[in-house]
Formats: structure tokens, C-alpha cells, sequence
């Protein structure tokens, strides 16, 4: 499971002045349209490597900073790492564990 939240972007040509207050205004109060959510995938346990997670997203790039967040308690059992960064696709590493979990991301840059 892969999820982008998406806030509006603008036309450079048509956009209104209303409209630029609105979306910068948002930016201003930390809606940035930069975070998504992916899910770890449950495993057999023992520390063994995991199967690896593409997160497919058109915002990341090779020299993007990304970072997670966990949704749950299991996320330090599967020791996630970001393994490689392309342009519109991450690739995150972790360890096998029991139990799958969702982790919400960030990307800057």
C-alpha cells in the first residue's frame, strides 16, 4: 500500500491572487504536499532481511532527503533504511519481522 496526499497545485498562468494566498497560506501552516505512507510487510521474524519496498512517488529524487515516521509499536523491529533513491521511487530496506506495519514518509528536496 502506497498513499500521497495531494493539495492543490496552481497554474503558473491563470492562477488567481486568492488562490496564491490560499495554497501559500497552507504552506505557511506546514500542509506541505511532500508525505505519503507505505507498509512494511510482515515476515518470518528472526532479524533475517526482508523482502524490499518500492515506494513509487513522481516527488522523490535522487538527492531527496527522506524520512519516516512510524504508525504502530513494530516499526523498530524491521530496522527500515532507505537503500537507494531514484527519480519517482525510493527503495526502503528493514529486516523480517511478525508483524506488518504502515510507516508515513516525508520527502524534502
Amino acid at each position: 500500500m502506497t498513499k500521497t496526499t495531494n493539495f492543490r497545485i496552481l497554474n503558473p498562468v491563470t492562477a488567481t491572487i486568492r488562490e496564491i494566498a490560499e495554497v501559500l497560506n497552507r504552506a505557511v501552516d506546514g500542509k506541505l504536499n511532500s508525505v505519503g505512507t507505505f507498509t512494511l510487510p510482515a515476515g518470518g521474524g528472526g532479524g533475517s532481511a526482508g523482502v524490499d519496498v518500492t515506494v513509487t512517488d513522481p516527488r522523490a529524487g535522487k538527492e531527496s532527503v527522506i524520512l519516516m515516521s512510524p504508525i504502530g509499536t513494530h516499526f523498530y523491529n524491521h530496522d527500515p533504511y532507505i537503500k537507494t533513491k531514484n527519480n519517482g521511487s525510493f527503495v526502503v530496506g528493514h529486516s523480517n519481522h511478525g508483524v506488518a506495519v504502515d510507516v508515513d514518509y516525508v520527502i524534502i528536496g
